[in-house]
């Protein structure tokens, strides 16, 4: 049996600001790019700071952003994200993997067994971030391609909020 066409979208770098654009949804990969209105400096400390963290990503987060390092968020309802920090170069680029720890026994997504890259790119004062996560079970894809969806537009809200000046 033939495998479906993954849905593609091309997205301009100059994407509507705050709002997530689906660039791939394929069996097990989602990517998303939006335009942040701050700088990359500001984005990155969201990632990487448990206390902002939380601004926009879950109820409570454990962070040591380093590689190697734990990256904890607790979303509510018993759910909990865990992985590890993978690739940090500050202001650019964050990799961690990502999976769920077991609910009665039972996890979508075990822990490390999907990676999430992100990516940062200033342009213009703003931030372009580009959001890949990949090794997503197929029958999970689209449902953590609408999370991410929900998550991102909170991050850009949060972001927004505390834009800082130009250096």
């Amino acid at each position: 049996m033939a495998r479906e066409n993954p849905i593609r979208t091309n997205v301009p770098q100059t994407a509507v600001k705050g709002e997530p654009a689906v660039t791939e949804t394929d069996a097990n990969i989602v990517e998303q790019t939006m335009r942040i209105s701050a700088r990359p400096e500001t984005v990155w400390r969201y990632w990487t700071d448990p206390q902002r963290m939380c601004d926009w990503w879950g109820a409570a987060a454990e962070l040591d952003p380093r590689p190697g390092g734990l990256c904890r968020v607790e979303m509510g309802a018993g759910q909990v994200m865990r992985g590890e920090y993978l690739e940090l170069l500050p202001y650019e680029r964050l990799v961690f993997s990502f999976g769920w720890e077991p609910i009665d026994g039972f996890s979508a997504i075990p822990p490390g067994q999907s990676r999430v890259e992100v990516t940062l790119i200033e342009d213009a004062g703003d931030t372009i971030l580009t959001l890949r996560h990949t090794g997503i079970p197929e029958a999970f894809t689209e449902l953590h391609a609408s999370g991410w969806s929900h998550f991102l537009a909170l991050l850009a809200a949060a972001t927004d909020t505390s834009k800082e000046a130009a250096p």
